[in-house]
């Protein structure tokens, strides 16, 4: 090699060869890559090119990840330190499931890169660590007596406002504290929802009521260009001066409620109430294709593949029963007045 002295004589006596001790010691420094410096090649290359919300999980388990097992290098991490660190981290069997995942896919990189040729992770099964995994909690249906004090409650006025916009449209929660006043066509009654990887686009028509609690938001919302703009300046500073509500303010929003006021509803996420409003169209008569479409699923079938129609003069109809629903709901449940209960009935637009 040029600029390369020859080997000596006492060298090729000995069968070695300096150019190829040289080029196989770079190739071993290459494999000494340690975990941390892993992590920072697999953000840098394969991270910031899936999903926002994927990468804020994969994040959170990447960190644990460089905490306990940073220091080593990539090929002596073995499966023992991989069960060590799922332990150690003491999370539920979900998050458990995410962070074992994680690990997999940066070792997969790893393996990519030839720094290993076996994934660590390969054969551990975290039914053999923590067990099987806990039955999924099953979706509930609140009921109308539930509806009647949810919709009753002494709540802040912009919370009531967010709960009763999620019962009436049965967005996914994502989908309206993220939402901007640019899809909001108030003048059409009809909300715009972005195509995300949890739903296709899709036109939400919206009953006058619904419409009137977004005009309360508007004004609310001052100069933001969010539907819900962040309720803290720090929060909006941090993210360059306007920014929407943090994604666990109405969840918590409902926890404080339960704990605080203790009322006869079982507790219930966000999510439920999409399960709520779908199991009650059902028995209001609405068909279960229109009430599917009002929740953006995918029609299932060869149906789902070739009818491109939106059905928003279906879903408009369905909607509006479900407004007047609420409505009735929450001046009181006919089969079950309760009594005592304050009524404050909803101002229709």
């Amino acid at each position: 090699m040029r600029g390369e002295s020859p080997p000596s004589n006492a060298e090729i006596m000995q069968g070695r060869n300096p150019a190829a001790d040289k080029q196989k010691a770079k190739a071993t420094a290459a494999k000494d890559l340690t975990v941390r410096e892993l992590v920072k090649d697999y953000r840098t290359k394969k991270l910031v090119n899936l999903a926002e919300s994927t990468q804020v999980s994969y994040g959170r388990h990447l960190k644990r990840i460089e905490n306990k097992l940073g220091a080593l290098t990539v090929r002596e991490v073995e499966a023992s330190d991989v069960v060590a660190l799922i332990e150690a981290s003491s999370l539920t069997w979900g998050e458990s499931n995410m962070l074992l995942i994680t690990t997999k896919c940066l070792f997969t990189h790893a393996c990519g890169k030839r720094l290993v040729n076996a994934n660590p992770c390969h054969g551990i099964m975290l039914s053999a660590l923590l067990g099987e995994r806990p039955p999924k909690r099953q979706r509930l249906m609140l009921t109308k007596e539930e509806l009647h004090l949810l919709l009753n409650a002494g709540m802040r006025r912009r919370n009531m406002l967010i709960i009763r916009i999620l019962l009436a449209t049965a967005v996914r929660s994502a989908e309206l504290y993220k939402a901007k006043w640019e899809d909001v066509q108030l003048e059409e009654a009809r909300w715009h929802i972005p195509k995300s990887k949890t739903g296709a686009a899709m036109d939400i028509p919206l009953p006058s009521v619904v419409a009137g609690w977004f005009r309360e938001l508007r004004e609310m919302a001052g100069e933001s260009a969010y539907v819900l703009p962040a309720w803290t300046r720090g929060r909006a500073a941090r993210n360059g001066g306007d920014t929407y509500v943090s994604k666990d303010s109405i969840r918590e929003a409902i926890g404080y409620w339960l704990d605080i006021e203790k009322p006869a509803v079982r507790r219930f996420t966000p999510h439920d109430l999409r399960s709520t409003m779908k199991s009650h169209m059902r028995a209001l008569g609405v068909p279960r294709d229109i009430s599917e479409m009002c929740l953006n699923h995918k029609l299932s079938g060869v149906e789902g593949i070739y009818d491109l129609h939106t059905y928003f003069d279906e879903r408009k109809a369905a909607l509006e029963k479900w407004a007047r629903f609420l409505l009735d709901c929450e001046a009181g449940c006919k089969e079950a007045p309760i009594s005592g209960a304050e009524i404050v009935p909803l101002k229709m637009v």
